[in-house]
């Protein structure tokens, strides 16, 4: 029931290998087009660079500028897989680290903090898709008092984190994916010969050639449901010269 209307941004910094100039130029807007303006909400996807150092992508300036304006011109952000450690290694220099083999699949969780808006209506135990090279680890968050665990797998680690207030939220996995796009992952990297696994409790009896548990739809739709009743409607001010 509620009216979004959706600001596309890319950054300048970066030539798409994957979509075509034309269509970036007539869809999305670039930082400069947007400094001015201020949004009720923000999110920042992942991006395929995690094995990177922040500091060596080629757009981490303009991304640092973007951090620096979310600050004061956006209500509440939300950060997803790369895009959360970035926003953690920036905001409150919580750094990643590498992971011995690549997570990659559908894992369980537990909902930590029950009574926050966010994981209002979330059952006790829930999955959610993962897929990345590297992790924040729960030692290094539980030093920043300002950052809460949401969410979290036995066997994967930490999943949701956010602030109390809820200006800022950290998905470490991917809950916005669709049915089919671990399986698409999956067969890209078997097309070019690189070394993957299938992805862990996604196919029944973990068998590429046996059908899709999509088993994740329902606690996705109620994530973005309630970050946008809560936080991205009800809390942010009227005026957002008020931030």
């Amino acid at each position: 029931p509620l009216q979004v209307e959706l600001t596309l941004l890319r950054m300048e910094a970066h030539a798409s290998q994957n979509t075509p100039e034309d269509h970036l130029v007539a869809f999305y807007k670039t930082f400069d087009e947007i400094v001015h303006e201020r949004f009720d909400g923000m999110i920042l996807t992942g991006a395929p660079v995690e094995t990177m150092d922040f500091e060596r992508v080629d757009y981490w300036h303009e991304l640092s500028e973007l951090f620096e304006y979310a600050r004061t011109n956006v209500y509440s952000s939300m950060f997803i897989c790369w895009g959360a450690q970035a926003a953690l290694h920036y905001y409150y220099d919580i750094p990643k680290h590498p992971l011995k083999s690549k997570v990659f699949g559908v894992f369980e969780h537990k909902v930590v903090r029950p009574l926050n808006p966010l994981m209002r209506g979330f059952d006790e135990i829930f999955y959610a898709p993962h897929s990345r090279h590297t992790t924040i680890k729960k030692e290094d968050v539980k030093k920043v008092p300002e950052v809460r665990i949401l969410a979290e797998s036995k066997e994967v680690g930490l999943h949701i984190l956010a602030t109390d207030n809820g200006r800022q939220i950290f998905i470490l996995g991917h809950q916005e994916y669709d049915k089919e796009t671990l399986y698409g992952e999956y067969k890209r990297d078997l097309d070019k010969g690189l070394p993957i696994e299938v992805p862990k409790h996604y196919f029944r009896d973990d068998d590429p050639e046996k059908e899709i548990l999509f088993r994740w739809r329902s606690h996705a739709s109620l994530l973005f449901t309630n970050w946008l009743n809560y936080y991205v409607y009800q809390e942010t001010p009227y005026d957002l010269e008020e931030l």
